[in-house]
């Protein structure tokens, strides 16, 4: 089996060079058993592979710039979550009424996207036609003289290139793209399963071998759907440091109170609630994002030994998002690394 195995991973490697795919799977993909209670995601097509710990399941979509779940230009492609069950409890799903891998934001969490305030990498200096940078993405082309519009979907014009390795509790993505702009980097996200407690870790590593600093900010846009239960009474959300915000969010659906968010009503069509949060002082130990719906008894804990820059609050009565922003600065030559941990609760069913 070891020879079978290598002649195998030779001749993938071979077809790579052959005819020029972007994304080499390093390892075989593990298969959904059909007790899980993931088995039954909506999309179940898309290039997935599942990771299991015994107590946590998790399906896990891969890049793939033909046939992969999101291959638009907002969200970083690695790291996709289509399920993930404790105790038969699910926290990460469709969120949405449609599924578009082109879409701004058809997508499952947790969604992490790169974005500098108000613009992108090397996109204000960028004419149209040329390329700017969207870490986790590629290289994208401006269209036109208009500032950037985080929802409008820009050409990929490089994807670079993708490589991933499975293991049984583990899934790592690594991506490297060289540009002629002065931006080149080495891009890592293990995704892996904690072997004794419910907890799934997101560690990252971004290394710039380019000749300018790559400077934004990164954030998960969890679209947390809690055993799919529409967002309303019984769910709060509890943060590491007392939020405030201008204006307030509809008294009618949303109360502030100290460290928590309370959703008092399930909203009937638009946005429950919506905006900027201040009130960290960006030390450590405020990255802290508790997510419950009190009345189901279920929960998810997420935390990251990094600072806070910037935090916005966004949720429909499908899903909930605290978007709280960790700041990237990485100079030539050097790398950085940072860890986004979710630890799930809830009662067993």
């Amino acid at each position: 089996m070891g020879k079978r195995s290598s002649c195998l991973s030779s001749l993938l490697v071979s077809l790579v060079l052959l005819f020029g795919a972007r994304v080499v799977v390093a390892a075989k993909i593990n298969t959904l058993p059909t007790n899980s209670p993931c088995s039954k995601i909506p999309e179940s097509s898309y290039p997935k592979t599942f990771l299991s710990n015994g107590t946590v399941d998790a399906v896990v979509y891969l890049p793939d710039q033909e046939n992969g779940s999101y291959r638009s230009s907002r969200f970083d492609w690695s790291g996709i979550v289509a399920c993930a069950s404790y105790n038969g409890h699910t926290y990460f799903g469709e969120w949405s009424n449609h599924t578009d891998p082109m879409g701004n934001d058809t997508v499952t969490g947790p969604a992490e996207e790169f974005r500098r305030s108000n613009s992108e990498i090397g996109y204000d200096e960028a004419k149209p036609g040329q390329p700017f940078l969207k870490v986790g993405v590629g290289l994208l082309k401006r269209i036109d003289d208009q500032p950037y519009k985080f929802g409008t979907v820009y050409p990929i014009v490089d994807h670079g290139k993708w490589k991933v390795r499975v293991s049984k509790r583990s899934v790592t993505f690594t991506q490297v793209l060289r540009s002629s702009i002065g931006y080149s980097y080495l891009y890592e996200k293990k995704l892996i399963l904690d072997a004794k407690e419910p907890v799934m870790r997101l560690e990252h590593s971004l290394k710039n071998f380019g000749t300018n600093s790559i400077i934004t900010d990164v954030y998960d846009h969890d679209f947390f759907v809690l055993d799919r239960a529409r967002t309303g009474p019984g769910m709060v959300v509890t943060l590491g440091f007392e939020p405030k915000t201008a204006p307030p969010f509809p008294d009618n659906l949303v109360s502030m109170s100290g460290n928590e968010i309370v959703f008092k009503d399930s909203p009937k069509r638009g946005y429950s609630a919506q905006g900027y949060l201040t009130g960290y002082a960006s030390k450590r130990g405020e990255y802290l994002i508790h997510v419950e719906n009190r009345n189901k008894h279920v929960g998810i804990l997420q935390t990251s030994d990094s600072p806070l820059s910037k935090f916005y609050f966004w949720s429909t009565p499908e899903t909930i998002c605290p978007e709280a922003y960790i700041p990237i600065d990485v100079a030539p030559g050097k790398a950085q690394k940072w860890t986004i941990s979710y630890k799930f609760e809830g009662e067993k069913q």
